[in-house]
């Protein structure tokens, strides 16, 4: 599967196609583990290997755990593309390739391409995401045209929005990707629209948080989270 334009006839008319159902939909980002592909700054930290090693377990522990729960379609969405025929995905889901551009196209391109209903992004780079986690980031976007999982770097582990009326673009202008910012500039491109905040989680891209992330669940200590919308403004 991919997300792909629609397909047309010799006539060059759209061919119509049974409409999909309205239901939540869960795109899982993953990597082909790959050495010197996946967990580059950790690799610089932990070894070629082992920031290997890590990747692909914590991976398949996503995937795993969040996958096939009857709250939500599981779509796979894999980089490189090639990658989606590779070995190491689990039976019976659903994958996509990513193709190309920033993280924000590929973040936003299932926003546009996948039938009806809100959708959340997340990545495998995070051990500690939890289906409660996803099921409260859904329930906020019964009120809430966006949602965010902050990560404690000034990113984010998980986008969601409800694609109603229309689908919205957090990433049009001036995001500076793995920066301190990153969330901030994303929401700055929000401005006028609610936008909710559900757990601050840890991801692991240093020693620090890898060694934490064998001892704990991953989950910031004292994290906090927001089961309302705000408007979003742009940060003081």
């Amino acid at each position: 599967m991919g997300y792909r334009p629609a397909q047309r006839a010799s006539n060059g008319k759209a061919l119509r196609k049974p409409a999909a159902p309205f239901r939540a939909r869960l795109v899982i980002m993953a990597k082909v583990p790959i050495a010197g592909q996946v967990k580059t700054r950790l690799t610089r930290r932990i070894g070629v290997a082992e920031a290997v090693r890590f990747y692909r377990a914590t991976a398949l522990a996503v995937v795993g755990r969040l996958g096939g729960q009857p709250f939500w379609e599981t779509v796979i969405a894999v980089s490189p593309d090639t990658g989606i025929s590779a070995h190491v995905w689990p039976r019976g889901v659903t994958l996509a390739r990513q193709g190309r551009g920033d993280l924000g196209a590929r973040m936003q391109r299932p926003m546009r391409a996948l039938g009806p209903g809100p959708v959340c992004v997340v990545g495998t780079d995070v051990p500690g995401i939890e289906v409660e986690h996803i099921r409260r980031a859904f329930r906020l976007l019964g009120n809430c045209d966006a949602v965010f999982g902050p990560a404690a770097d000034g990113g984010f582990w998980l986008v969601g929005m409800r694609r109603r009326p229309r689908v919205i673009n957090p990433y049009s202008n001036g995001v500076r990707w793995s920066h301190a910012e990153t969330l901030a500039d994303v929401r700055r491109n929000l401005e006028g629209h609610a936008v909710g905040l559900t757990e601050r989680l840890n991801d692991v891209d240093d020693r620090r948080t890898w060694h934490d992330s064998s001892a704990s669940s991953g989950a910031e200590s004292g994290h906090t989270r927001s089961e309302y919308c705000t408007p979003s403004r742009p940060p003081t």
